[in-house]
């Protein structure tokens, strides 16, 4: 089996469209959740008003009309992180990618939701007046992974993942086996979503939405005693690939290397999540691994700020480490980015990881005695040497999903 490397990272989020200003935002603890007042006040069936919006994006001037014209705003926000990782990797451009050779694994819950209204014009109405060529191509589920082969010109293996928020996550791992198997040689691993009232709708109709609607610095907060809910937020994050021999000889930079990967399903409810079936894929990601509990120096938690959420996922998380492992949440920056979330945890927990600090869950202020003795990151950033970090999401439906790497020494 071969060794699988990170040499590229990049991505599109709520706290900017780097590293450095992401860090220095983490480092202050501030977080990109705002109220969407005015643009969401006439949704008066959705109750909260809260989500964590990119508001700096814009499609670069050398993007061509004819490679735009099938792309949504989630498909515009993939191919924008993926560009960036692979300019890291210093692979754009690179023969590699149209060789065959190369492929992609990229998620997202859905596609951009307004090309839908098209259809529904149809139905409702028999008129088609909105609908043309490209407005299936932006819908559907996989319009990230389709734009950002067609962009790049990938010839190789391609995984789509939607999977609602284990989409990126499941990427990732999947992307990896295509490589440590011998299926692919660099894969294109990530995942995107694009912030749209339906996105906290479907969460506000199960009573799941934080409506602190006029402290949106206070919300949310991840396994705090006072949490009301999630927020949506929107972004892309893409993380390159690569067979670790081929990016030493060609002396790429490596940020770290993937080892471990585990997913599985609850098979029990399609909202209510497992802790038994969580804690498996857990454990399945340490075995795939070859590693023992105690080499995870930090769990990057789901986090969501829900209450069954939180609460099953400290469960597992203490039956596989016991108290001692330090857990965070970045969802309360960045809100629940759903089919991106875990390709930027993933990106950010790599580079937290190399230069040896962890930041700590905002507002997490007490600790609801429901969830499991951890060791919660609170109050300030923390200094870290863990060789090994775990990520983890959890999925409706109850796909959950486990991913480890391994700082590079």
């Amino acid at each position: 089996m071969r060794r699988v490397v990170v040499t590229g990272m990049g991505g599109i989020t709520a706290l900017g469209q780097d590293w450095p200003a992401i860090s220095a935002a983490l480092r202050d603890g501030r977080t990109a959740i705002r109220a969407m007042s005015p643009e969401w006040d006439r949704f008066e069936g959705v109750n909260t008003r809260l989500a964590a919006p990119v508001l700096d994006f814009t499609v670069p001037e050398h993007w061509s009309r004819k490679k735009t014209r099938t792309m949504g705003r989630v498909a515009k926000l993939a191919v924008a992180a993926t560009e960036k990782a692979l300019a890291d990797a210093g692979l754009l451009n690179d023969p590699v990618l149209t060789g065959g050779r190369a492929g992609a694994a990229f998620g997202s819950s859905f596609g951009s939701p307004d090309s839908v209204l098209g259809f529904y014009e149809l139905k409702m109405s028999g008129k088609s007046k909105n609908l043309n060529a490209t407005t299936y191509i932006q819908m559907m589920s996989h319009t990230a992974l389709v734009n950002v082969g067609l962009f790049f010109g990938l010839k190789g293996r391609m995984i789509p993942t939607s999977n609602a928020c284990a989409s990126a996550s499941q990427a990732i791992g999947f992307a990896a086996e295509a490589i440590k198997w011998g299926k692919a040689d660099v894969m294109i691993a990530g995942g995107a979503e694009e912030l749209d009232i339906t996105d906290s709708a479907v969460f506000d109709t199960l009573f799941a939405t934080s409506i602190r609607n006029d402290a949106p610095h206070l919300s949310p907060r991840p396994f705090d005693r006072d949490r009301d809910g999630l927020v949506i937020g929107e972004g892309a994050g893409a993380l390159i690939l690569e067979e670790y021999e081929r990016a030493r000889a060609r002396g790429a930079t490596i940020h770290a290397e993937v080892v471990g990967f585990g997913t599985n399903a609850d098979g029990n409810h399609v909202t209510q999540p497992q802790a038994e079936t969580m804690e498996i894929a857990l454990r399945l990601a340490l075995e795939d691994a070859g590693l023992s509990a105690d080499a995870i120096g930090v769990v990057n938690g789901h986090g969501t700020a829900t209450e069954g959420g939180d609460i099953a996922e400290a469960a597992a998380t203490a039956a596989v480490f016991g108290r001692r492992v330090a857990l965070h949440s970045l969802k309360s920056y960045f809100g629940h980015s759903l089919g991106a979330c875990g390709a930027i945890e993933a990106w950010l927990g790599i580079e937290m990881m190399r230069e040896g600090w962890c930041c700590h869950t905002a507002n997490l202020d007490n600790v609801d005695p429901r969830c499991a003795e951890l060791d919660y990151i609170m109050g300030r950033p923390r200094r870290t040497e863990a060789e090994y970090f775990m990520s983890n999401n959890f999925a409706f439906g109850g796909v959950n999903a486990s991913l480890i790497f391994r700082r590079t020494p």
